[in-house]
């Protein structure tokens, strides 16, 4: 999926001259002011914009100005587009549940919500096949509990015995699986990057504005007060650094949405936000994650699923000719180098390989051929997003740390934090627990789904 992208992209050492991303003013400068600036114009950004903007009601169609920042406009870095692109109904939180229902009704109408008049039709490329969750015997009680609060959210995922497993899927070596959890429907895979543009093109065309650069700074209300400093704050101005250069635009604005993803940690470290009100701090960081793709002649056929192995490793079919993508994430003690996104390919030897090949032993005879490397926004504190306002930066919003599964809940978390900003509470989900309230408590909302 992350290749879709590449295929668009401008030569190496071209500079990014000669490539505009789709409905992108070539030199787009920022406003003096705007109502709401939302920083990082991943699918999260977007999916916020184009909700601000549907839920103003038509009368008010050009009566606020929403502002999207993105510092990388090639996207040559961003979780959205190099991520693998699934959709799944199987977490262990209620919230995520109702977000993945949400979003899979979204895109099953997609072009009812995103589609441009004169524009060809919206094709997401979605492959309807269930995520496959192994078990072993250690965890089959955590698992058979977690779907059944699936069901009772209206999910359709079934169990299956071993038995059931191998008679299903006959190239799966059952070893050490007790039961395993499969999706009857809306769950899959899809291309991220046409989900992105679609967003985009959508709120560009109800006038959402963008422009490239980078939130370094902020001028709050307490920047010039004298101590003792106030409870809270709210923000006046972004200065938005131009790319590649040192000159920046402050821009006005009534209300910023941190929608970074994974620099949306750093993001509340920006100059001119008073650390005092700042805490605690918001505990999102990049987190390096490996895609391989290979061959495999005589591999899983079309009913292959997106399979999570009881080791971690994952793969899922890639088009209808023996290829695949897949990965495991690393313990905590070897997590990579954030820094850039270099591939260790001895990675794949020494650990995704052994594991994919012991759990379907077709993938003995693999050949590999490519992998990339993308971030997940990691909420370090309990792998679920943070939703909703500051507690002291009176219009400051979040919606980041999705740790993995921003891109099919962006329907549902932008159309979120959309009701929040206009109408001041959620009313499609209740999702007050994944606010900020729980950092503040020490209180982590634990997901144990994240792949």
């Amino acid at each position: 999926m992350g290749q879709t992208l590449r295929d668009q992209l401008p030569a190496a050492g071209s500079g990014g001259r000669g490539w505009i991303p789709p409905g992108t003013h070539p030199d787009p400068r920022p406003p003096d002011e705007a109502d709401v600036v939302v920083v990082g114009g991943g699918v999260v950004g977007w999916s916020v914009a184009y909700w601000l903007k549907v839920l103003e009601g038509w009368q008010r169609r050009h009566g606020m100005r929403v502002l999207v920042v993105e510092r990388d406009p090639m996207y040559s870095r961003a979780s959205t587009v190099l991520s693998v692109g699934g959709i799944r109904q199987q977490f262990s939180l209620p919230e995520n549940i109702q977000m993945s229902r949400f979003s899979a009704s979204f895109l099953r109408d997609i072009n009812e919500h995103l589609g441009v008049r004169n524009e060809s039709p919206i094709d997401i490329q979605f492959q309807p096949s269930g995520y496959l969750f192994l078990a072993s015997p250690q965890s089959a009680a955590a698992l058979e509990a977690t779907v059944q609060l699936q069901r009772d959210e209206g999910a359709q995922v079934t169990l299956l015995s071993p038995t059931q497993l191998k008679a299903k899927f006959p190239w799966i070596n059952t070893e050490d699986v007790a039961v395993a959890s499969y999706g009857l429907e809306d769950e899959g895979w899809f291309d991220p990057w046409t989900l992105l543009n679609a967003f985009r093109r959508k709120a560009t065309s109800l006038g959402v504005q963008s422009c490239s650069g980078e939130v370094r700074a902020f001028v709050t209300s307490v920047n010039h007060v004298t101590p003792p400093a106030p409870p809270s704050a709210r923000i006046k101005y972004v200065h938005i650094y131009m790319p590649d250069s040192l000159e920046y635009q402050p821009v006005a604005c009534a209300i910023v949405v941190n929608a970074a993803g994974a620099w949306a940690g750093k993001l509340l470290e920006a100059d001119g936000l008073p650390r005092a009100l700042c805490q605690p701090p918001l505990p999102i960081q990049p987190r390096k994650r490996y895609v391989f793709s290979w061959h495999c002649r005589n591999g899983p056929g079309l009913s292959c699923p997106f399979l999570i192995d009881t080791s971690g490793a994952y793969f899922r079919r890639d088009g209808f000719a023996g290829n695949y993508l897949g990965g495991m994430s690393p313990s905590e003690e070897e997590e990579p180098d954030p820094s850039d996104l270099s591939v260790d390919h001895d990675y794949f030897q020494e650990q995704v390989w052994p594991r994919l090949a012991r759990r379907v032993p077709a993938f003995e005879s693999l050949r590999v051929q490519g992998s990339w490397a993308g971030y997940y926004d990691y909420n370090t504190f309990d792998q679920n997003a943070v939703l909703g306002p500051h507690p002291r930066l009176e219009n400051l919003f979040l919606a980041a740390g999705f740790s993995g599964h921003g891109l099919q809940h962006s329907p549902a978390a932008g159309r979120a934090v959309a009701e929040l900003v206009i109408k001041g509470r959620y009313e499609t989900l209740d999702l007050r627990r994944l606010g900020w309230d729980r950092l503040v408590d020490g209180e982590p909302l634990k997901e144990h789904g994240v792949v």
